[in-house]
């Protein structure tokens, strides 16, 4: 299993819709991959790990595939489309980062 993680850096005056991204644009991606995203969670950030600091990501979502391929395989399909939904929520460039989860 691997986990395909979106993260949003925290950037002073950046604009972030988190109902936007939760209720439309997850699901958008969702019914695009259809059956290669087996699960997706969104992260909202609160803090950081000093008291007082603040969170490194404004956002972050998790999409939960079998196997590199199979993200692949159902997202680049619908890139353009996923990637044209990213100005209805945010000005920031997202960080990507793919992982293979060894505990679940």
């Amino acid at each position: 299993m691997i986990k395909v993680s979106v993260m949003y850096p925290n950037t002073p005056g950046a604009r972030f819709d988190h109902d936007y991204y939760r209720d439309r644009h997850m699901p958008l991606v969702q019914r695009k991959m259809g059956e290669a995203c087996r699960s997706y969670t969104v992260d909202k950030g609160l803090a950081g790990g000093a008291p007082g600091a603040q969170a490194a990501y404004v956002a972050m979502c998790h999409i939960f595939c079998d196997s590199v391929e199979s993200f692949q395989a159902g997202f680049a399909p619908h890139v353009q489309e996923i990637m044209a939904d990213i100005p209805n929520y945010t000005d920031l460039q997202p960080q990507i980062q793919i992982s293979e989860v060894v505990v679940g």
